[in-house]
């Protein structure tokens, strides 16, 4: 195939980018030969799409991770609540026994019948069991509630070193994106090549699509001794009919097939 030196170096970067372009879109697939690449503007428009940066990934991860420890400080801060009205469950539980108490000890004070004396006496000791079993309880509610306040902190602290975390990730994914926002887009600078070498090498951008989508690379660099498409070191005799094709020829590689570049364009 015969195309002027400048306009090959356009076509390889087309080549490039599409290659790139078809890697993105699809990571497994191998890209040397057989790809069976599809042809034309469209080909792996799933890479048009911008893909997230890793600084955004990693903010994704900060916010998820908050999210977490902000659930893990509610949970913990429930159980804060949850024991402090039990501390106050005790705590009025124990005020209406002293009173009881205070009341039997008054009643038997005045009280003459012996019966009546008796119930009192067996409500107050049933009371003093009741107060000394509530006291009890609210010891252990005390110790308990202590570590719960512990662990709560623990899960606050944890909470704003990860907002903190996420703050940074933000700010490194937001300039990450912006610039990310001024590089341009590799699928635009495959539409204008495209459009160049349509109007100004037609039939070698047909070749190009037909090779390409036989091996999934159609041109690739001459890296001096071998193929930059298929990366095979070629035979020096095919080393040297490459090198001395004309500068407007563009060898094909005896292996792949793909069209090879020589040198840098004038």
């Amino acid at each position: 195939m015969k195309l002027a030196p400048k306009q090959q170096q356009r076509l390889l970067e087309l080549a490039n980018l599409e290659r790139a372009q078809a890697s993105a879109a699809n990571p497994g697939a191998g890209s040397a030969t057989g790809g069976g690449a599809a042809t034309g503007a469209g080909a792996g428009s799933g890479a048009a799409n911008k893909s997230v940066t890793p600084e955004r990934a990693e903010a994704d991860k900060a916010a998820a991770t908050l999210k977490r420890a902000r659930d893990a400080a509610a949970a913990a801060q429930m159980a804060v609540d949850d024991m402090e009205a039990e501390i106050l469950r005790i705590q009025q539980d124990e005020r209406k026994l002293k009173r009881r108490n205070i009341d039997n000890k008054k009643q038997l004070a005045t009280e003459q019948d012996p019966e009546i004396r008796k119930d009192l006496e067996h409500d107050k000791y049933t009371t003093k069991s009741r107060i000394a079993d509530l006291m009890s309880e609210l010891q252990e509610a005390h110790n308990e509630i202590h570590a719960l306040r512990q662990n709560r902190n623990v899960h606050a602290a944890k909470v704003d070193q990860a907002k903190s975390e996420l703050e940074a990730a933000e700010r490194a994914a937001d300039a990450a994106d912006a610039v990310k926002t001024e590089e341009p887009d590799p699928a635009e600078n495959i539409t204008k090549l495209r459009a160049e070498l349509q109007e100004q090498a037609p039939e070698a951008l047909a070749a190009y699509d037909d090779v390409r989508g036989e091996n999934g690379v159609g041109v690739a660099r001459f890296t001096g001794r071998g193929c930059g498409g298929c990366y095979i070191q070629l035979p020096p005799a095919d080393q040297s009919a490459v090198r001395g094709a004309k500068p407007e020829v563009m060898p094909e590689c005896p292996d792949c097939g793909t069209y090879l570049v020589r040198g840098q364009a004038d």
